[in-house]
């Protein structure tokens, strides 16, 4: 935990306090941001204050009164339930304004740790509790420079395995091979290049590629073969600890050239993607701030305009970071009104689809951003793929 900086970042934010609180780990933000042990044994509720200015205060549990000593800062202990609030009192007595693990009405759940009754009583108490979403965008997804060099690194690896994937199909169409047989050939691929995965990558062809989280298994899929629409999503890291996800979704035909309808909605894809793209390159290059919500709204009218916002069905892009959907602020004002800010030094999905009941479209890059930029860090994909 760098108290300096969270302090700063309080008072640019003109409030009063940040308060952790945990129990059973319902919390992992305030464990990652605080430094503490995952696997420690928390059995009772524990409380940490940082304010703008002063010392930070702890609030533990005399069985575990240990659990925050990790941290700087004064301690309180409790047993009951009365010294539990008394001590929260006094603890907080100099604050007003303080920021949780809240997010009003839910709308950001991905922050959304501190239950309702915890709000209540601090409400009780006068406080003004306010969501910590852009305080944890700032110390969760804002990357150090070589977690930015092992995105770049993935990217490299990457993008060079999807392209002799789509070679391994070529050469094994006479032959046969399934979606499940090429997940398995990218999942090997993939180890031989040092990264590692999550499950998937997702490779579909005609109505599977339709289903944007669609998973062959070996019992469940489909042959690839000539005249097929083919999706492929896949996504790694570099196999070290904190490094950068990349994450990409491409789109072709096999044994043929593509059909009017499917260059159509290739074709809206496409435009909405770069349209996303235009505008958070714009507002960096003006030294604007530009919200989540903002940059989803830029793809989404492109689909709407069209005439496809029925099959446009998830966000425009998340978060990227130490992991896949990160804590930063998603390209989202479907899912959610996402008003978090996209940050200097952030990386993120855009990838918007059409999905309609015989194929879906989507075509997905990653942008990294930095005081003044934002750029797109791999290849774009600027035609349907012929296989």
């Amino acid at each position: 935990m760098d108290l300096s900086e969270i302090q700063s970042a309080l008072r640019d934010l003109k409030l009063d306090a940040w308060l952790f609180y945990d129990h059973h780990h319902r919390d992992p933000i305030a464990e990652r941001i605080l430094g503490l042990d995952p696997h420690a044994h928390v059995t009772r509720r524990w409380y940490y204050v940082v304010p703008a200015q002063g010392e930070p205060h702890k609030l533990v549990h005399r069985i575990e009164q240990g659990r925050l000593d990790s941290l700087s800062g004064a301690k309180t202990q409790y047993s009951s339930w009365q010294e539990l609030q008394g001590g929260l009192e006094t603890m907080l007595a100099p604050y007003h304004r303080i920021a949780m693990q809240y997010s009003p009405g839910n709308a950001i759940m991905y922050v959304s740790m501190v239950d309702a009754g915890t709000v209540e009583l601090l409400r009780e108490m006068g406080k003004i509790i306010v969501s910590s979403a852009d305080l944890v965008s700032q110390f969760e997804a804002v990357l150090s420079q070589e977690q930015i060099a092992s995105h770049y690194e993935a990217q490299k690896a990457l993008d060079e395995i999807l392209a002799e994937g789509f070679r391994a199909i070529e050469r094994r169409l006479k032959s046969g091979v399934t979606e499940y047989e090429m997940m398995t050939w990218f999942q090997q691929a993939i180890e031989r290049a040092g990264m590692v995965t999550e499950n998937g990558p997702n490779v579909s062809v005609n109505e599977n590629s339709s289903d944007s989280h669609y998973e062959p298994t070996a019992s469940r899929s489909r042959q690839i073969k000539s005249g097929d629409f083919l999706l492929i999503d896949i996504w790694s890291r570099m196999n070290r600890q904190g490094t950068c996800w990349y994450d990409i979704t491409w789109t072709g035909v096999v044994g043929r050239e593509p059909s009017e309808r499917e260059q159509q909605i290739f074709a809206t894809v496409k435009n909405a993607r770069d349209a996303a793209i235009r505008a958070v390159q714009g507002a960096f290059a003006q030294k604007e701030a530009i919200a989540g919500w903002q940059a989803d709204d830029a793809a989404r009218n492109v689909i709407c305009e069209a005439g496809f916002a029925a099959y446009f069905t998830h966000r425009t892009g998340h978060n990227i970071g130490t992991e896949l959907h990160g804590n930063g602020a998603h390209l989202d004002n479907l899912e959610t009104h996402d008003e978090r800010r996209i940050l200097p030094f952030t990386c993120f999905s855009v990838e918007p689809g059409i999905y309609l009941p015989e194929f879906g479209v989507r075509s997905e890059i990653n942008m990294m951003t930095s005081r003044d930029k934002a750029e797109v860090t791999g290849r774009i994909q600027q035609e349907l793929v012929r296989i």
